[in-house]
């Protein structure tokens, strides 16, 4: 049922290219959701979710009332929000490692430069929803936000064919610290969080994930506002020797492939025999899953168990992939982990299968997928918040710093630029400031 690659096949050439998404055959549908909902804003926003989505909603719907939000917290049981609010705290605790603050350095020749540190001031997150519930991605998009100190955090999502919201995430927002929900999503909402409408004003960045229209819709008002990535299917690689426990190994990789057909579950090991147990493994659980159709296509049609012939092949292929997860299922993961260079997120030992980051332990599960843990990094606080550069230079520091700033200038061919400079060193030569006094 899944792909055995042996060594010396040409497989993983057939797996990276297997990964990519198409937005372009959707970026023309895009293109005229966009449009409708810039120009025409809560009409048309609302227009596009009745066509598309099936859901009649009138712009004073959009928002949702803290009577559902009250209502919410009756429908979910205690186990729940007990789990949820230690979860929040965790993810909490390990963004606040993250916050860095301004510097300022001052310079004996009169210099002071730096570096201010500060907050985005509204941003909208996308959370999944309809028939389904996501409080974990709630969570994971909105307290980096509120650590960093974003001041109007604005969560859009998907209402169910009756035009409600899922009381679990209603929940998981309010336990947030999210004043603004609105029923909206797909191409639409992303248009609305960019471009503004009526009833939700527009944000300076979007963050979360979403289908494959959410996806498109980001990349298409980036530079308007910000976003966080473009999100992929999700994706697990397991590295895993011979003192892997196969039925811990098969059970991560159906973890991840019951997200979705388009998911990824890939083991690489160097031990021909776990590679057949896995696969045994995979084939025994798989019965015993409630997503197992959506399983069964994952696994067959982008899962796969390399084989290699050393740890260092097992390494080599990782950062090659550039996983979204990456679980070091061996006898000696620190040995290997310095080896890593490209993953989202690492996952170490046989008891931190990919669940515990997902929901629970604190690092953010919003990952860079698609081999873009080549160069992007996970959500994290950093995301919410702007850098400014500060350059102080005093009359002195300008004398002395001056003729080489000019000389930078003109082999540009820019003398306006070095002009700017010129003038304040020909009033220091004359002795003149600008309000007559002496420079001197």
């Amino acid at each position: 049922m899944i792909r055995v690659i042996k060594p010396r096949d040409d497989g993983l050439s057939e797996i990276l290219a297997n990964r990519a998404l198409d937005l372009e055959q959707v970026d023309e549908q895009v293109k005229e959701i966009i449009k409708t909902v810039r120009t025409g804003g809560d009409d048309g926003l609302c227009a596009v979710t009745a066509r598309l989505d099936g859901v009649e909603i009138v712009p004073g719907d959009l928002l949702v009332s803290q009577a559902e939000i009250k209502e919410a917290y009756q429908a979910v049981n205690k186990e729940f929000l007990s789990a949820l609010r230690q979860a929040a705290e965790n993810i909490k605790n390990f963004h606040r490692r993250q916050l860095r603050n301004s510097w300022f350095e001052p310079r004996p020749e009169g210099v002071t430069l730096g570096q201010l540190i500060t907050p985005l001031h509204r941003v909208g997150i996308y959370v999944p929803g309809g028939k389904a519930s996501y409080p974990s991605s709630v969570l994971m998009n909105a307290l980096p936000a509120t650590v960093a100190g974003v001041k109007e955090i604005v969560m859009v999502t998907p209402p169910g064919k009756d035009g409600s919201v899922n009381p679990y995430t209603l929940v998981a927002a309010s336990e947030a610290g999210i004043a603004e929900i609105y029923r909206v999503g797909g191409a639409q909402a992303i248009a609305a969080l960019a471009y503004g409408t009526e009833t939700i004003p527009g944000v300076e960045k979007i963050t979360g994930p979403g289908n494959i229209y959410v996806t498109a819709a980001k990349r298409q008002v980036f530079g308007t506002v910000d976003i966080d990535m473009l999100a992929g299917p999700s994706e697990v690689l397991i590295i895993a020797d011979g003192a892997a426990r196969p039925d811990f190994v098969a059970a991560d990789m159906l973890a991840q492939a019951e997200h979705d057909e388009m998911a990824s579950a890939i083991l690489v090991t160097n031990d021909t025999k776990l590679a057949e147990m896995v696969k045994n493994e995979l084939a025994q659980q798989i019965v015993k899953i409630s997503r197992r159709e959506i399983a069964e296509k994952s696994i067959i049609e982008r899962g796969a168990i390399i084989i290699t012939e050393a740890m260092e092949n097992c390494i080599q292929i990782a950062n090659a992939y550039a996983p979204e997860h990456l679980e070091l299922q061996v006898l000696e993961p620190y040995r290997w982990l310095g080896g890593i260079r490209n993953a989202g997120a690492v996952f170490i030992g046989a008891f931190s299968p990919e669940p515990v980051g997902d929901y629970f332990a604190g690092p953010n599960h919003v990952l860079p997928t698609g081999g873009t843990a080549k160069f992007f990094s996970p959500l994290n606080v950093d995301t919410f918040m702007k850098k400014t550069s500060l350059i102080d230079y005093s009359m002195q520091a300008l004398c002395t710093d001056g003729r080489q700033i000019m000389a930078l200038a003109a082999t540009e061919g820019l003398d306006a630029h070095a002009k700017a400079v010129g003038i304040r060193l020909e009033q220091r030569e004359t002795g003149q400031g600008q309000d007559g006094g002496s420079l001197k």
